[in-house]
C-alpha cells in the first residue's frame, strides 16, 4: 500500500471523516473481509447479499484497522461516503496516480483471462516487483482492492478485467489506466447477456480505447473480432498468434506425452525455445500473449522464454492435473466453462490419452455451460459430438436439459450408444465413476462454476492418496 493520511483518503473519495484523526495514516492493506484486517489498514464496509460489512466495523478497528470506509456512522473512526464501492474505486485511482514507476497491464477476453494473467505475473516477476490478484478478482470490488496493494517499489500491476455489461471495462480502466492493454479473444461466454459475439467485442474493445497514444495494444491476430479492435485505439498495436503477420508467434509447436506444449517463441527481438508446464495446446496462445506483453515491457526474449517454461498454474480448478497413487489422473477444470474452453479441454484430454496399445481410457465429466442464450442447446449438442469425434472413452453429462442435449449429441454421433451417459448431479457422477474408473484412466471434470462439479474431482482424489 502507498500510504495516505485519512484526510487525503477522504478527499480522494469525496467523503467526510467521522471520529477519525485526519493525520492518521493508512499504512496496511485495504480489505473488505474483516478476517484479513492488519494493523494500519482500512476496512471497507461492503454490503453483500448475506452480510453487511458495517456489522464488522468495530471488530476491524479492534484488530488494528486505522479506520473504516462506510456509508453511515458505526461508532469507530470512519470515512463516510454515499457508496463504498464507488469510493473504493476512487481510492485506488488516487493511489495508482501517486506511483510514477508502476506500469499497468490490463487484460480481458472471453476465456483464458486468469491463466494468462497468472502467466504474465510470473514472467514479469522476474523483471521487477509485480502485483496481481490470486484467482480472478476482476470486478468493481476485487479490481481496486488489487490495485491498492501496490507499493512505492512496485514496477508492474497486472489486472484481468471482466465484463458482463457494456461499460464495465471502461469503468475498470478508469480506475487503473493501462500502459498495455491485452485482448485475448471474443467467444461465446455471456452471449446470453450481450446478445451476440459482436456485442461482446464492443465491450471488450473498451480495453484498447482506454490506452493513451504512448501505450501498447496487444491483440490476438487469429481472432477477427479482436484484430479489428486495432482501429479503435490510439496506441501502437502488437499482434500475437499463428497468423504470418503476427509480431509474436509460435513455431514448431508440439505436445509431449502428457499434453504439455513445446514451441519456439519468435519475436522481432529474437527467438527462444519454450517448454510449458501447463496442459493443453490452447495455452500456447496464452503464452504468446504473455510473451508479447513482457517483451513490450523490456524483458529480453530468452528471459521471457525461461520464465514461461518455469511458470505453473497458480489458480485452482483450471486444468489442475493430479495423479492418484494408483495411476488415475484427475484433471480438475471445473472453475468455469464456455464452448471455446470446453473444446480446448477436450482436446487436451484426448492428447493425454496417448496413442497405441498403451492408450489410456478417458472420461469427460461435463456439466452445463450457462449464459449462452438461444444457441445454448446447439452448443451443448456440438460439445457432445466433439467428445465422440476425439475418441473420448466416455462422456458423463451432468445436469438437466442442456446436459441431456450434450449426451444426445454424443449418442447420435457415436456408433453403439456406449460413448455417453446422462446423470442428474455431481453425486450421481461420483457414484458412477467410483464403480467404473480404474487405475491408469484420465478423468476430466469441467462445467460452468454454478454447477459445482469440483466436488467430483475432489471425491475422486479423496479416494486415493495423491502422489
Amino acid at each position: 500500500m502507498i500510504s495516505l493520511t485519512l484526510a487525503e483518503a477522504a478527499q480522494a473519495v469525496g467523503g467526510t471523516l467521522d471520529g477519525a484523526d485526519p493525520q492518521a495514516s493508512i499504512t496496511g492493506a485495504v480489505v473488505h473481509d474483516n478476517r484479513q484486517v492488519e494493523p494500519g489498514g482500512l476496512f471497507v464496509c461492503v454490503v453483500g447479499e448475506r452480510v453487511d460489512g458495517h456489522d464488522f466495523a468495530e471488530r476491524a478497528v479492534a484488530d488494528g484497522a486505522v479506520a473504516v470506509l462506510a456509508t453511515r456512522p458505526v461508532g469507530v473512526p470512519a470515512i463516510l461516503v454515499d457508496d463504498v464501492v464507488v469510493a473504493l474505486g476512487r481510492l485506488a485511482r488516487a493511489v495508482v496516480a501517486r506511483s510514477t514507476e508502476v506500469r499497468i497491464v490490463g487484460l480481458t477476453g472471453s476465456s483464458g483471462k486468469t491463466s494468462t494473467k497468472d502467466l504474465i505475473a510470473q514472467v514479469l516477476s522476474k523483471h521487477g516487483e509485480t502485483v496481481y490478484a490470486a484467482g480472478n478478482a476482476n470486478n468493481e470490488i476485487g479490481h481496486p482492492l488489487t490495485a491498492l496493494r501496490i507499493t512505492p517499489t512496485s514496477r508492474h500491476l497486472v489486472l484481468e478485467m471482466g465484463a458482463r455489461h457494456k461499460g464495465d471495462i471502461e469503468y475498470l480502466t478508469g480506475i487503473t489506466p493501462p500502459t498495455v492493454g491485452l485482448v485475448l479473444n471474443v467467444g461465446s461466454a455471456h452471449v446470453g447477456e450481450f446478445g451476440s459475439r459482436e456485442a461482446i467485442a464492443e465491450a471488450k474493445g473498451e480495453m484498447v480505447e482506454a490506452l493513451a497514444p504512448e501505450g501498447v495494444a496487444v491483440l490476438n491476430a487469429d481472432d477477427r473480432l479482436v484484430r479489428a479492435m486495432s482501429s479503435r485505439t490510439r496506441a501502437r498495436v502488437v499482434l500475437f498468434g499463428e497468423s504470418p503477420d503476427a509480431h509474436v508467434r509460435a513455431t514448431e509447436v508440439r505436445l509431449d506425452a502428457t499434453g504439455r506444449p513445446q514451441f519456439t517463441l519468435s519475436t522481432p527481438a529474437g527467438s527462444a525455445p519454450v517448454q510449458l508446464r501447463l496442459y493443453g495446446e490452447h495455452h500456447v496462445s496464452n503464452a504468446l500473449a504473455a510473451a508479447a506483453v513482457a517483451v513490450e515491457l523490456g524483458m529480453p526474449v530468452d528471459r521471457v522464454a525461461e520464465a514461461l517454461s518455469e511458470a505453473g498454474a497458480l489458480s485452482r480448478w483450471r486444468m489442475e492435473v493430479v495423479d492418484r497413487a494408483d495411476g488415475l489422473t484427475v484433471v480438475n477444470d471445473a472453475y468455469n466453462a464456455n464452448p471455446e474452453s470446453m473444446r480446448a479441454a477436450l482436446r487436451a484430454l484426448a492428447t493425454m490419452a496417448g496413442t497405441g496399445p498403451e492408450r489410456r481410457r478417458t472420461w469427460a465429466v461435463l456439466g452445463e455451460m450457462r449464459e449462452l442464450g438461444e444457441d445454448s442447446l446447439d452448443e451443448h449438442d456440438t460439445i457432445g459430438r466433439l467428445a465422440v469425434r476425439l475418441d473420448i472413452t466416455k462422456l458423463v453429462a451432468v445436469g438437466g436439459r442442456e446436459a441431456a442435449r450434450m449426451e444426445l449429441g454424443a449418442r447420435n454421433e457415436g456408433s453403439w450408444g456406449e460413448e455417453s451417459v446422462l446423470v442428474s448431479d455431481a453425486d450421481a457422477a461420483i457414484e458412477l465413476l467410483r464403480s467404473q474408473v480404474r487405475p491408469g484412466d484420465v478423468v476430466l471434470v469441467k462445467a460452468s462454476r454454478s454447477a459445482g462439479l469440483e466436488k467430483v474431482a475432489e471425491a475422486l482424489l479423496a479416494d486415493g492418496a495423491a502422489k
